[in-house]
């Protein structure tokens, strides 16, 4: 009895380690394979969140409809973070315990993200955010992964559109100071718009949760600036153009890809407004278009970018399935890693550090007829 619960205790010893190690095989040798997703399905940024949950779902219908994947169908099991990096990891420890989950989608901001990349190296589970920009992210190692471009690369774009296509030469920056995302998009900006002739004329920043800026506004308006950049989330973009405009600032605003749902809470005060997306939904790219009508046939309404780099994410993970010939993720990202193909936001190739080397497109906000749209304005590519 003492040699077999010896054994016994032995075997699941054995068993925990392994596990600690390398993370799920993604759930049981048959049946559906569960592909995770921890995202802020409720909350402030939720728009984010459902919309990449959609995208990616798409993606996996359209996959099942194809066959599946290696003889296997998946099935999606999402996770609310609310935006939180505590609860991200909450969600992810679900499940990788109890789902089994080898491949989890998200998060979908930076903070949340970073929430659960060094529980995903540790255990061995692949992590695909589909808009996490900050640098710092895939540094966890190489289980971490993003559909999207960097802040710094986004923060230079928008510098370079503010002095070459706007003409700005006297630019105001108005930013959170208490989230990443947004210092990281500030700090790029202000430092490449200096380097290539600009002045900041004023910079204010503020604390996540403020709902009135007029303080940080007045000062912004006494250095008459002839653009505004706001690398914020769109729910606290929608108050800052609306207290920019009483104001009497009448000088375009200017932005990342946190805005991509603003046009649900602005008026005509957001017109004259530009902003950096990972997708434009008037593309006329042959795999962006047929994306953009079955996601409009399936759910009924248009897709925005994070649908698209949602879409991306779950095509990503099952490209590296694909070309790994395994579910096994200690194979699938090194086929990740080599991955060099033309996807619905456009060719992704991964760097030394699994970020992607690919292009961002600037949106314009206008009116058209008494309704807000957003239309390609141009395109920023890497250097």
């Amino acid at each position: 009895m003492r040699k077999f619960s010896l054994f016994l205790m032995a075997f699941l010893l054995v068993a925990s380690m392994a596990f600690a190690v390398g993370g799920s095989q993604s759930g049981a040798a048959s049946g559906p394979v569960p592909i995770g997703a921890v995202l802020p399905l409720s909350g402030g940024v939720s728009f984010y969140g459902t919309e990449s949950r959609d995208g990616a779902l798409l993606a996996l219908e359209e996959i099942n409809a194809a066959g599946g994947l290696l003889g296997r169908q998946l099935r999606l099991v999402a996770e609310d973070d609310e935006g939180d990096a505590a609860k991200a990891n909450q969600a992810f420890t679900k499940l990788v315990t109890v789902d089994r989950v080898g491949f989890v989608i998200g998060s979908s901001t930076s903070g949340a993200t970073n929430g659960m990349t060094q529980l995903a190296q540790q255990r061995g589970v692949i992590v695909m955010t589909p808009s996490g920009t900050n640098e710092n992210i895939t540094r966890a190692g190489d289980y971490i992964f993003r559909a999207c471009f960097i802040d710094p690369f986004q923060g230079v774009a928008a510098a370079d559109f503010a002095f070459e296509t706007l003409g700005a030469r006297r630019a105001a920056v108005l930013y959170d100071a208490g989230a990443a995302y947004n210092t990281d998009l500030a700090d790029e900006f202000k430092k490449q718009f200096r380097a290539i002739g600009g002045q900041v004329v004023s910079d204010e920043a503020y604390q996540s949760g403020e709902v009135d800026f007029n303080a940080q506004v007045t000062r912004i308006r006494a250095q008459n600036p002839d653009m505004v950049y706001l690398p914020n989330y769109y729910n606290d973009v929608a108050l800052q153009i609306k207290q920019l405009r009483t104001q009497g600032i009448t000088a375009p605003f200017l932005g990342g890809d946190g805005w991509d749902g603003l046009l649900d809470y602005v008026g005509d005060e957001a017109l004259n407004s530009y902003w950096i997306a990972m997708f434009a939904a008037d593309t006329t790219d042959p795999k962006g278009v047929a994306f953009v009508r079955a996601f409009q046939a399936r759910f009924g309404r248009t897709a925005s970018a994070f649908a698209a780099v949602g879409y991306d994410s779950m095509m990503l993970i099952a490209d590296g399935i694909k070309a790994a010939n395994s579910f096994d993720p200690a194979l699938v990202k090194n086929a990740i890693a080599r991955i060099n193909g033309s996807y619905v936001t456009g060719n992704i190739r991964y760097d030394a550090n699994r970020n992607p080397i690919k292009g961002a497109t600037f949106l314009e906000i206008v009116n058209r007829n008494g309704t807000l749209a957003n239309v390609y304005k141009g395109m920023a590519n890497p250097k």
